[in-house]
């Protein structure tokens, strides 16, 4: 909801951000006093970030059996100290507490969420399930305005952090011959925890990866590609701009990479796609493509 306040939310907002109903939120407001909305200029009813805030508390701790009547007569301090006391199943609390975690802005608590996915799901599923699922949902908010980029670009830099790191510290000596990967993002493209992601996964996979990451000039590609030799090439766009010429970049792309397929991933424009290059590839999840023939053929097969 844009209005003339920072961090301001309509109910709809709410109910969208929060899973609660704005017909029980507005029961609540009225019969608890949950909330005391704010006017805009020209009597608009908005509601704060603390107000979102404290409704997220009270929805996770409503799930743990307390009642509405109870939790409404608390501060905002005790609402918190009282979620931070309780040990929430994650199954039901994920989604919030990675949301709380953007919008306080919170590591620490981003940190305690993303462990425990990652013991009961391992790292690849956890990034898979939980955290692109939630990346979409965070894409929709900062297009309505209720989270500021800062907040985006918080969040987006500690998932990054977490698939670098597990990418590092993983094992990797590829076996002579196997087949080589290069990634990498068209110029004027910066959206790259896919990538990074999928770089991680090949190289779990035993490929051999040549990442080149975000925003890589065009005119280099062509000695890149003829010095690594690659099998497969992955890339994509994401970004308006680049999507409008898309086609242009996929046929040069695809000459330049000679032989070797090239995947492009994600929101792929609907294009037509008659007259595109035979090497071209079109996949909305890579990792389906990687789980269904043996690393030594899998790309072959395609």
């Amino acid at each position: 909801m844009e209005t003339e306040h920072s961090s301001a939310y309509s109910i709809s907002d709410l109910e969208s951000l929060s899973g609660v109903k704005a017909h029980t939120i507005r029961i609540w407001e009225k019969r608890y006093k949950v909330f005391t909305p704010r006017r805009t200029d020209t009597n608009i009813r908005y509601y704060s970030n603390e107000d979102l805030k404290k409704l997220l508390n009270i929805s996770l701790l409503i799930k743990t059996g307390h009642k509405i009547s109870e939790l409404s007569a608390l501060p905002a301090t005790a609402l918190s100290e009282k979620v931070s006391s309780i040990l929430l199943p994650e199954t039901d609390s994920r989604n919030e507490r990675l949301l709380m975690s953007l919008l306080e802005m919170d590591e620490i608590l981003f940190n305690k969420v993303f462990e425990n996915l990652v013991k009961k799901e391992g790292f690849e599923q956890a990034i898979i399930d939980t955290v692109f699922p939630f990346f979409q949902r965070v894409g929709l908010m900062w297009q309505c305005g209720t989270i500021n980029p800062a907040q985006e670009h918080f969040f987006s830099n500690l998932v990054k952090s977490k698939i670098i790191y597990a990418t590092e510290k993983m094992r990797y000596d590829p076996l002579p011959g196997v087949q080589t990967i290069v990634l990498f993002l068209p110029e004027g493209e910066l959206h790259e925890i896919a990538l990074l992601f999928y770089n991680y996964a090949f190289r779990k996979r035993g490929y051999r990866t040549i990442y080149l990451g975000q925003s890589v000039p065009f005119e280099s590609l062509e000695r890149i590609f003829s010095i690594s030799s690659p099998d497969a090439i992955v890339t994509g766009v994401t970004t308006a701009a680049l999507q409008e010429g898309f086609t242009g970049f996929c046929k040069m792309t695809c000459r330049q990479a000679g032989k070797a397929l090239v995947y492009f991933t994600g929101p792929v424009p609907d294009i037509s796609r008659k007259g595109l290059p035979r090497n071209a590839r079109f996949t909305g999840d890579l990792i389906d493509t990687l789980n269904l023939t043996p690393p030594e053929s899998r790309l072959a097969a395609h």
